[in-house]
């Protein structure tokens, strides 16, 4: 008996419908308004003070959640050990941290780039959908990687940066030709660039995030290239100012993300399901999801950001540190830790021990054991010194808000407290 081998997509009709119906829109668009709104009036709260240290926190979170979908992430200590160059002597987990990092800086500097690029007054959305945008986040988060970092499993090396040349399956999905890629990418990107108008922008967002997978450009990467391009998108539109991102909430929701993902891989499923070549009802539940888990992410760090309830949580983060580690923390460090927080980005050093209350001998005590416990931060020994989070206060400062970093903490304390003290 002669199996027939099943022709593959060689078109880019064969991946309609791109978004979906008039009708089916209407709902979709009602989601991504308010979704818009509430993301629009999180980033005008200001908080100068935690900007910066959450917008670095939100990228080292990024790079664990987008590494975890693909089983392929590090305990945040790790990633923390590997940003201060300090890597595993085991080459798995060494490649793993070198993973993690390289999303990091990646990230950096694409929201940079991006900045840049608004500020001149170009249309980043629609460049963003380029072939070339995407060989641009792949190869930056691949390029650092040694050869060993990049080898296949069937032991080829991936090229950063380059499109694939081979044909590839995904489970169940049978990626389009190697040969027609580009021609997609192209249908791809005129499809979803050209859509101009806020809320249905949105749509394309969560839609293009899907119809890439499917087209599966590189060899290997193209989850990461996805998320981080989705990313890259809402932040592009103003939406995220650094305060959230939609990766921490597919990853909290990994089983449906894959599952809705390849849903909308599938044929149309009759008369009733679009007028397009794959289904349209999968396409829309996809959107859906992604609607709802940037919403989610939108309302979560609103929370967290309430300036009333910071402030009880930094004294919670405060009486913890005197009264159980007896750190040389003290509570009078409350009034400059929350008006940092939610006031001017830095404070002078002499300004920040006056508010403490306390004389001077006792404020520089103080003011040493909070830069050495993490909540303060600065770029010199002498400097201005502005709002930090430190990993072990996260339960304190962000409750549930990277919940394997909490437990991380509690994980590294524990082998503190068994690991025997060395003989002087």
């Amino acid at each position: 008996m002669v199996t027939q081998r099943i022709r593959l997509y060689d078109s880019p009709h064969q991946f309609e419908p791109l978004m979906p119906s008039e009708a089916a829109m209407r709902p979709l668009l009602e989601h991504a308004n308010d979704m818009m709104l509430a993301a629009k009036a999180l980033g005008s709260s200001g908080l100068p003070g935690a900007h910066r240290e959450i917008r670095a926190l939100l990228r080292s979170m990024n790079s664990y959640y987008s590494n975890r979908l693909e089983g392929e992430h590090t305990r945040p200590s790790e990633i923390e050990n590997a940003l201060r160059q300090d890597f595993s002597e085991k080459p798995d987990l060494a490649r793993r941290q070198r993973l993690a990092v390289a999303h990091i800086v990646t990230e950096a500097h694409c929201e940079a780039a991006i900045d840049e690029r608004v500020a001149a007054g170009l249309n980043v959305t629609r460049w963003l959908y380029e072939a070339e945008a995407l060989e641009w986040l792949h190869e930056g988060l691949f390029a650092s990687l040694g050869p060993e970092d990049r080898t296949l499993a069937d032991g080829s090396a991936m090229t950063p940066g380059q499109l694939r040349t081979r044909e590839v399956k995904v489970g169940l999905h049978e990626a389009p030709a190697a040969a027609s890629v580009p021609a997609f990418l192209k249908r791809w990107g005129d499809a979803y660039g050209g859509v101009r108008r806020g809320d249905a922008a949105v749509v394309a967002v969560a839609a293009s995030h899907q119809r890439l997978a499917w087209v599966h450009p590189f060899p290997d990467g193209n989850g990461r290239v996805a998320r981080l391009h989705t990313h890259l998108l809402l932040h592009s539109m103003g939406l995220l100012g650094g305060l959230w991102s939609p990766l921490r909430g597919y990853a909290r929701s990994a089983d449906r993300y894959k599952a809705l993902l390849q849903a909308a891989d599938e044929p149309r499923r009759g008369d009733l399901d679009g007028r397009g070549n794959l289904t349209q009802a999968g396409l829309v539940e996809w959107i859906g999801f992604t609607l709802d888990v940037c919403f989610d992410q939108v309302r979560f760090m609103g929370s967290m950001l309430d300036i009333g309830s910071m402030r009880e949580r930094i004294a919670a983060a405060l009486s913890f540190e005197q009264s159980v580690l007896k750190s040389g923390i003290r509570a009078e460090a409350l009034t400059p830790l929350h008006y940092l927080f939610t006031g001017q980005a830095e404070l002078p050093r002499a300004v920040f021990k006056q508010l403490t209350g306390l004389g001077e001998r006792v404020a520089t005590s103080l003011l040493s054991a909070l830069l050495a416990g993490g909540y303060l931060a600065s770029d010199t020994p002498y400097g201005a010194v502005r709002f930090a989070v430190p990993r072990h206060a996260l339960r304190f400062y962000f409750p549930a808000l990277w919940p394997e970093a909490e437990q991380d903490e509690a994980l590294l304390a524990s082998e503190r407290r068994q690991t025997p003290a060395r003989a002087p």
